[in-house]
C-alpha cells in the first residue's frame, strides 16, 4: 500500500519493489509534451477503441472545442483547450516576427474576407500582414490518470481491487470492485469516477495488457506529434528536463514540468507534464498531496486518546469497586 511504500521507503525506492515484486522491470510512465500537441484527440478515440470504453457523449458545450469535459470513468484520456487572449509564442520568446511570403501576400490582397464563425488569428478587418498580430493563443493537453508513487486510492480500497503492477502503474480490478467509491474523494486529481452503467470504478490501466506483451499503451502509438511519449520513467525524465533547458534557451520561460518531481506531495507521477502556464490553467491542483498522508499520525493519536480514556476509566472504576 502506498503509506506503507512511504513510510518505509522515504520515496526513493522503486513503487513495484515496494509493493512485493522480487525483480520487476523499469518504472514506466508517460510524458506529455503539451508544447506540441495539436488537440487531434487521437489518444482519446484510441483509448476507448483499445479498451472498450464506452462512448459518454460527444456534447459540444459551446464554451471550447473540448467536448470530454474532464477525466471520468467513461473519459480515461481528455484532451484540454485551453483558449488565452494573448499572442502567441513570438510575444514570449522574443523572436522577430515572422513575415508572409510577398507572393501570399499580394494573392491574399484582392480577396475579400468571410466570416466562418470561427476564431481568427488574423485582424478583424482582414488585413493579412506579419504573424505576430496574431492575439490568441491554444494550450492543449491530453490528461491522464497520474499513476502517482504514493496513490491514495491504494490505501483506501478494502477489497484490493486497486493493485500495483510489476511497471509502478495503478490498475482497477473491475470484478473485484464492490462499487464502494471510496477511492473517488482519496484521488488527489479528480481521476477516478463509478461508472453509472454498473456502479464500478473505472480508470487509465496504462494499456497493462499491451505492457505486459511488449507494446506501448495505444494512446502514445496514435499520438502523431509525439506530444505523449512513453518508456521507462528515468530515461523520460531526463529528457522532459533537456525539452524544458531548449524552451528556456529559446525565450519560452514559462514552460515548466509538472509530476516529474519524486519528493512532491505524491512522489512523483507516473505520467507527468510539461505545461506552457500554471497547473491551474489547464485544470491541475498546483501542489497536490496524497489525501491519506496525515493517516498513520492520526490513528497514533487516536490510539493514544484510547489508552489514556481507558487509564482513566481503571483509575475511576477500581476505587468504586474497593467500597
Amino acid at each position: 500500500m502506498a503509506l506503507d511504500l512511504r513510510e518505509a521507503t522515504g520515496g526513493e525506492r522503486d513503487p513495484a519493489s515496494a509493493g512485493g515484486y522480487a525483480e520487476p522491470p523499469e518504472r514506466v510512465g508517460f510524458f506529455t509534451d503539451t508544447s506540441v500537441c495539436i488537440g487531434c484527440k487521437a489518444c482519446e478515440v484510441a483509448c476507448k477503441e483499445w479498451n472498450a470504453v464506452p462512448e459518454d457523449g460527444l456534447l459540444f458545450t459551446g464554451m471550447s472545442y473540448d467536448n470530454t469535459g474532464s477525466l471520468g470513468a467513461d473519459s480515461w484520456r481528455h484532451v484540454a483547450f485551453v483558449e488565452q487572449p494573448r499572442r502567441l509564442g513570438r510575444q514570449e520568446t522574443h523572436l522577430a516576427p515572422t513575415e508572409l511570403p510577398p507572393d501570399l501576400l499580394r494573392s491574399a490582397g484582392g480577396r475579400t474576407a468571410v466570416s466562418l464563425g470561427m476564431p481568427a488569428s488574423a485582424p478583424p478587418d482582414g488585413h493579412v500582414s506579419a504573424a505576430a498580430e496574431m492575439d490568441f493563443r491554444w494550450l492543449m493537453s491530453s490528461d491522464v490518470c497520474k499513476h502517482c508513487t504514493h496513490a491514495a486510492c491504494l490505501d483506501v480500497c478494502p477489497t484490493g481491487a486497486l493493485f500495483r503492477t510489476e511497471f509502478g502503474t495503478v490498475v482497477v480490478q473491475q470484478d473485484i470492485c464492490n462499487g464502494c467509491g471510496y477511492c473517488v474523494p482519496a484521488c488527489p486529481y479528480g481521476v477516478i469516477e463509478k461508472r453509472p452503467s454498473n456502479g464500478l470504478v473505472s480508470k487509465c490501466t496504462l494499456c497493462y495488457d499491451r505492457l505486459s506483451v511488449g507494446q506501448e499503451p495505444a494512446c502514445a502509438k496514435s499520438c502523431p506529434t509525439d506530444s505523449i511519449q512513453f518508456g521507462e520513467l528515468s530515461e523520460l525524465r531526463e529528457r522532459a528536463a533537456g525539452r524544458v533547458r531548449d524552451l528556456h534557451d529559446a525565450g519560452v520561460t514559462s514552460a515548466r514540468l509538472y509530476g516529474a518531481d519524486p519528493h512532491d506531495g505524491v512522489g512523483g507521477a507516473g505520467a507527468f507534464f510539461l505545461l506552457l502556464d500554471e497547473p491551474e490553467v489547464y485544470g491541475l491542483p498546483p501542489d497536490p498531496v496524497v489525501t491519506t498522508r496525515d493517516l498513520p499520525a492520526m490513528w497514533r493519536r487516536a490510539g493514544l486518546a484510547a489508552v489514556g480514556l481507558l487509564a482513566a476509566l481503571a483509575a475511576v472504576a477500581i476505587p468504586g469497586a474497593r467500597r
